[in-house]
């Protein structure tokens, strides 16, 4: 069977200047050729496919900036806790779980995206909660943000956790009044206590990652990151390159704070081997803006007077780190919501700039950039710095930024236009699992910036639908270094597309968010397909 195939009869965006495309030829899982039907059915010959889009838009497959895949794979096996609205609806989703699940006495259970802020009191649950809820297990469950979290006392003591337990540096153990753990866990707290859950089994984590992809794929992507990957993580996505089980590219970033060796220990990864590489590394500056752990120069309103949130590293150590990536030529993800972490960020890398002269242009991102004011932009654009914006928190969480920051620096959060302006290049993602990977939703976001109250968050920040399709597409793939093989549609370019009922660029911004992914195509095969 001939691996051509002519995709015609429809609205062919290729993200290229001059005129649009009549049709598109694919042959060997790239594209051969852009004309007019005619011309491609000649020049193909009798064995193409032959592929009629009956009037829907075809453009170039979407491009994850920033997530967790093997994040989202492990939380596949969680008890779901998504738009819980009260401490009981949390108890009774666990307690369903282990009924329906049958778990045994003794297993830890987990859940994710529970939303303190949805809440009453925006209140954590706490240990107690978790007692009541599976009286025989230990428990752990994760803020939606991936930045706290929850244990019940059987966790808490598995994890040597007790009254005596002093708090971390970068992060907090809630505490009772009379000093016991009361179960929250925040930022280094929590994560570091994360990494030393038990793993499920080899097999088992094989299949929850090919559920992941499958994830990803629903929405139109075929590139997806694994953003923060400590050595468990790494020998899974390496196990399942190796045994072809990798369906989209993969781009794994090592925890340079924790395993900064990943790197040299797997030379032969920094190019693509099955669909995987590694790109560089990640550090985190900072936390959550919703769970008020951001790292800001002007303090929360309500709460504690004069908080802040606060830093996950020191200057010094900041400044080692991104020396480090210079000498190694290798790319830099820095976890930045608030406008504190974002200078921190700014400042070590001109710093460190200045001392490596010679260094390659790593192409830094500054994840999130949520707070990033606009009078930093302009260090970014001549830093070669790129921000990558989670943008839908305009819809998810603008209301609790309102609440959190008040109209005046909520209105900025992830500032698309002013970075568009200003001539920053910028990118967008969801930060999966802590949203779906539903580009289109985000397409929306920042082309509408509406909030859940209905508020319009910023109406000097909406960008154009071209703007923010191609900060998820061309701009991703530049954010990569392949932007001479992804990102738009051209001849020697691999055939990475995706056909959507409709076209983003065509319809009215408010109907963005309904267009469906219809079918995605990785390299020329189709990997998902819409029942409908």
């Amino acid at each position: 069977m001939s691996d051509r195939q002519i995709y015609y009869n429809g609205n062919i965006l290729t993200l290229e200047k001059g005129a649009p495309a009549e049709a598109l030829l694919v042959e060997g899982g790239a594209v051969k050729a852009l004309g007019s039907y005619d011309e491609l059915r000649l020049a193909a010959g009798d064995g193409a496919r032959r592929v009629d889009l009956l009037g829907r838009t075809l453009l170039p497959a979407f491009i994850d900036a920033h997530s967790h895949i093997t994040s989202l794979a492990s939380t596949l096996a969680s008890v779901p806790l998504e738009g819980a609205k009260s401490q009981e609806e949390i108890a009774k989703r666990i307690r369903d779980y282990v009924a329906a699940h049958g778990v045994p006495a003794g297993k830890w259970v987990t859940g994710f995206g529970y939303d303190n802020n949805l809440l009453p009191g925006r209140e954590h649950p706490d240990r107690r909660l978790l007692d009541a809820a599976a009286p025989q297990n230990p428990v752990v469950i994760s803020h939606a943000s991936g930045h706290m979290g929850v244990m019940n006392t059987q966790g808490l003591r598995q994890m040597g956790i007790a009254a005596s337990t002093p708090d971390p540096a970068g992060g907090k153990i809630g505490r009772e009044l009379d000093g016991e753990p009361s179960g929250y866990l925040e930022e280094a707290a929590f994560t570091a206590t994360a990494a030393r859950m038990p793993e499920p089994s080899p097999e088992e984590s094989l299949r929850l990652l090919e559920e992941a992809q499958k994830v990803y794929l629903r929405h139109g992507i075929t590139t997806v990151q694994d953003g923060f990957t400590a050595p468990a993580q790494w020998e899974l996505l390496r196990q399942a390159a190796e045994e072809g089980r990798l369906m989209v590219d993969t781009v794994a970033y090592a925890d340079l704070c924790g395993s900064p060796g990943m790197l040299h220990e797997n030379r032969d990864w920094r190019e693509y081997q099955n669909h995987l590489k590694l790109g560089g590394y990640k550090i985190f500056l900072d936390g959550s803006p919703q769970g008020r752990t951001a790292w800001m120069s002007e303090p929360y309103l309500g709460g504690e007077p004069g908080y802040r949130g606060y830093p996950a590293h020191e200057n010094q150590q900041v400044r080692a780190y991104l020396d480090t990536a210079l000498r190694e030529g290798a790319q830099l993800l820095a976890h930045c919501n608030g406008d504190a972490a974002a200078q921190q960020f700014l400042d070590a890398y001109a710093a460190a700039r200045e001392q490596n002269p010679g260094a390659p242009d790593i192409r830094p991102v500054m994840i999130h950039a949520q707070l990033l004011r606009r009078d930093q932009l302009p260090r970014l654009r001549a830093l070669s710095m790129i921000a990558s914006f989670f943008v839908a928190h305009v819809w998810h969480w603008g209301d609790v930024h309102l609440h959190n920051f008040g109209p005046a620096r909520a209105n900025l959060i992830s500032p698309a236009a002013s970075a568009l302006r200003e001539g920053v290049t910028f990118t967008f993602h969801q930060d999966t699992p802590v949203l779906p990977p539903d580009m289109l939703e985000t397409l929306w976001c920042a082309v509408c910036r509406r909030t859940k109250d209905g508020v319009l968050l910023g109406e000097s920040e909406r960008i154009t639908p071209a703007a923010a399709l191609a900060a998820v597409t061309k701009n991703a793939a530049y954010q990569y270094f392949e932007e001479g093989r992804k990102g738009t549609l051209r001849p020697g370019k691999l055939a990475d597309m995706v056909i959507l009922d409709r076209d983003p660029l065509r319809v009215s911004p408010e109907e963005i968010r309904n267009i469906r992914v219809l079918e995605t195509i990785k390299e020329g095969k189709t990997l998902y397909r819409c029942e409908e």
